[in-house]
């Protein structure tokens, strides 16, 4: 559930939802205890609201449902409509690796996973190709130092972000900026990619929309990881043909280092270990640093 810092006039309550969709309120609670749609927002008071979008989503699944479509498949087509469809990293594992489970999570949570795998899988791995998505130069900024190391170990560095705006910041250089359109679907999402013969790990997400009055560490991801090697390196090349598509001279070499299939080997249990100790760390910390703002 997303939390609204303050009310906004076009936020419905759930009996406004029902009454505009004629899907009672009990029945969207359940829909929402089961399958996570829709989605609801939290306003300081603790009461429920959902956004004018959710009506027409509501509406689709009830007359899928209607028309004899199983609700938890109508549901997932319609979160499916949703999501970007070209140039993404997100949904090239959904389509490609059906079985990888996505999981909301909020942005703290999902900086302790990026900065856990940039720790102990992006530092250590042998000459990866390593990949990140930032949305825009703004959100950048905090991690380019952060980066720029990163890739002085690496084989390649390349990050993705609208940079409009940023003209400031310095050179990167060993690491590759590519500057995304403001239209282009990795606007939306959050990447941290390491495609590597040792350590190979991909966590990708997208950013459910509507939070526009969200706090930003409580902004609400869709996101995926996986340490499978075929599905890193799916989303390794799903980084490089967008690299390829607003630079060739930078995409043409990843996508010949990448075209051939990975090792078969996925990282062992201790390096799995040492990043989950690693996330929780900076969980934790997060935590406690918003209790003291408390």
């Amino acid at each position: 559930m997303v939390l609204v810092m303050a009310s906004d006039p076009d936020l419905l309550s759930i009996g406004d939802l029902a009454q505009a969709t004629g899907v009672n309120a009990t029945t969207l609670r359940a829909w929402e205890t089961r399958f996570g749609f829709p989605v609801a927002m939290r306003l300081p008071s603790g009461h429920r609201r959902y956004r004018r979008e959710d009506v027409a989503a509501v509406r689709s699944v009830a007359q899928r449902r209607d028309s004899g479509l199983r609700l938890d498949v109508a549901i997932a087509e319609i979160l499916d409509s949703a999501r970007p469809s070209t140039g993404s990293v997100f949904t090239t594992l959904r389509r490609e690796h059906p079985h990888l489970r996505a999981e909301r999570l909020h942005k703290s949570t999902l900086t302790a996973l990026s900065w856990a795998i940039e720790d102990e899988f992006c530092a250590q791995a042998d000459r990866a190709r390593i990949f990140g998505a930032f949305q825009t130069g703004r959100l950048y900024r905090p991690s380019r130092a952060r980066w720029t190391e990163l890739a002085r170990l690496a084989a390649s560095a390349t990050v993705f972000a609208d940079f409009t705006g940023t003209g400031d910041l310095p050179d990167d250089a060993p690491v590759t900026r590519i500057h995304l359109d403001p239209v282009s679907p990795m606007r939306r999402e959050w990447v941290v990619v390491c495609d590597s013969a040792d350590l190979p790990v991909a966590l990708t997400a997208w950013e459910l929309p509507g939070q526009e009055t969200v706090a930003d560490s409580r902004r609400v991801f869709e996101a995926i990881w996986t340490v499978e090697p075929a599905a890193v390196r799916d989303a390794a090349r799903a980084c490089a043909r967008v690299a390829h598509e607003y630079d060739p001279e930078v995409g043409a070499p990843l996508l010949f280092a990448l075209a051939d299939a990975p090792t078969p080997v996925a990282p062992g249990l201790s390096a799995l270990n040492s990043m989950f100790t690693r996330m929780l760390t900076y969980v934790d910390r997060h935590q406690a640093r918003e209790h003291e703002r408390r």
